[in-house]
């Protein structure tokens, strides 16, 4: 089965130290994770807003993207970096925080809605919704009104779960772009079960 043809991985967040570790850049974390596993180096590109860097995962040549504006005016960065490096949007992969799956779960797909994601819905306007996600769960409030500060803090046990579903964002990439989105599909979306689950079934 042929590989994903990638150029560009785009990871979303907000700029800024007071958003560093808050839920809405989990995008941002896949990006650096996917940077110093695979020799990227970020370096600020004010012309496109973003800071951009070049790594080499599973033997091809991908460009790393984190917009330096904020969510909601993603677009024009991911515009400016797919015009420069002469990129198709079907040619890039956007990490991001989603609302709708609980921490620790992560999920590729490709094109569709925003879903109410703020980044997603400005590079739709901007680029159309050919292009592949990797959304990373990071749960939701309950309450659409406390969304807004639910995105800005996480307690440590989610933090943890997010964490951990970057870290698995990161080694699917090598997955899909050497066998595909199918094979990478079904390794990401079957979750083994957890070993004390195994460890409670009764002797036979």
């Amino acid at each position: 089965m042929p590989g994903l043809n990638l150029k560009l991985i785009v990871g979303l967040g907000n700029p800024g130290r007071e958003y560093v570790a808050t839920r809405h850049n989990a995008g941002f974390w896949l990006a650096d994770e996917l940077a110093r596993r695979h020799g990227g180096a970020f370096r600020a590109e004010p012309r496109h807003g973003a800071e951009v860097a070049r790594a080499t995962i599973a033997g091809q040549e991908i460009w790393l993207a984190k917009p330096t504006k904020y969510m909601n005016l993603s677009g024009g960065p991911v515009q400016s970096v797919l015009a420069f490096y002469k990129i198709a949007p079907n040619e890039m992969l956007v990490a991001h925080d989603d609302l709708d799956l609980e921490p620790g779960v992560v999920r590729l797909k490709h094109a569709g809605g925003h879903g109410g994601h703020n980044g997603l819905r400005d590079i739709i306007a901007n680029i159309g919704a050919d292009f592949w996600r990797l959304r990373i769960g990071v749960g939701h409030p309950g309450e659409k009104q406390a969304v807004v500060n639910y995105l800005i803090r996480a307690s440590a046990h989610d933090d943890a779960l997010i964490h951990e579903a970057v870290v698995a964002g990161a080694d699917i990439l090598p997955v899909l772009l050497e066998q595909g989105p199918a094979k990478a599909m079904n390794r990401l979306h079957t979750k083994p079960a957890p070993p004390e689950e195994e460890a409670e079934k009764p002797e036979t």
